[in-house]
């Protein structure tokens, strides 16, 4: 397994600024990026669409010879912030069947979608499951002519067993997880009996550690806030032991979103902290 970095890590550097957060005396441009990556050492990176500059095929093919450049293996991450709105976004059901052929230009065969957010995880989650369905078998009759894998990511949204649910739904050897280490906590649901049942669907992953924020009013997302790996709750080891027992394939892609008060200002050190532990883990775990 190779260790990676997803760009939401930056994502202040490339515009997106929460509300409780102040914006850098910067901004990043994707090969800014993509160097960064490899100085810190990830080996592999997890592109968000929302950050590149266009989506145009001509653009992303341009992205390839540098991800190429750098040895990355990559995978092309779409749905931020809330995917296919519970199933009931049209727009962003077209972009996704669009898109799908077009990870391939980067040199992906694993596309991170989302189908959901935590902005709806309040809804009846039985029928958008059903709506999901219905929308990833569409787009895994795109997915597997493109010869591209759909990697589901647990988005604040589902539990591990509901994110189970809509993989026996959809039922395609090609449709699996991007599985979130932090993801299922906010929810209160263990990630280490999450990845119990996942692990032999896992084709992504986003590799966060999260302690408690004491500073945070607890009904906000972030008061399970992001922190460099091996200083939070999250088990990543034993998270990554159940990987390698299923034979994983991907590479393991640190994510910090929303830093603790602790870390507020120094994504860039959490995340070369995490690069580091994570190695650590997969050679501990190989």
């Amino acid at each position: 397994m190779k260790v990676g970095i997803d760009s939401y890590c930056y994502h202040r550097f490339f515009g997106e600024v929460y509300p409780d957060q102040e914006a850098p005396g910067k901004n990043m441009a994707i090969e800014d990026f993509l160097a960064r990556a490899h100085e810190i050492g990830a080996e592999a990176v997890s592109l968000e669409t929302c950050f590149l500059p266009s989506l145009e095929p001509e653009y992303l093919k341009s992205l390839k010879p540098i991800l190429d450049e750098y040895g990355f293996d990559r995978v092309f991450a779409w749905g931020h912030p809330d995917g296919l709105e519970r199933g009931k976004n049209e727009a962003a059901f077209e972009e996704v069947k669009a898109l799908i052929p077009r990870a391939v230009l980067i040199g992906a065969d694993v596309m991170r979608v989302t189908g959901s957010s935590l902005m709806f995880r309040h809804e009846d989650h039985q029928e958008q499951l059903g709506l999901l369905a219905k929308q990833f078998k569409a787009c895994m009759a795109i997915a597997n002519d493109s010869g591209v894998r759909l990697a589901v990511e647990n988005h604040i949204d589902f539990t591990s067993d509901e994110i189970l649910q809509l993989i026996e739904m959809v039922d395609d050897p090609n449709f699996g997880v991007n599985f979130d280490t932090g993801n299922f906590l906010r929810l209160l649901d263990d990630p280490v009996a999450g990845m119990e049942k996942l692990a032999p669907y896992v084709f992504a992953t986003h590799c966060k550690d999260l302690d408690v924020d004491r500073n945070v009013d607890p009904r906000e997302w972030f008061f399970f806030a992001g922190v460099p790996v091996g200083r939070g709750l999250v088990d990543n080891m034993k998270l990554a032991e159940y990987l390698a027992k299923a034979g994983y394939q991907g590479f393991l892609a640190v994510e910090i979103d929303h830093p603790h008060t602790d870390w507020v200002g120094y994504e860039d050190e959490a995340v070369s902290m995490s690069v580091k532990e994570m190695k650590r883990i997969r050679d501990a775990v190989s």
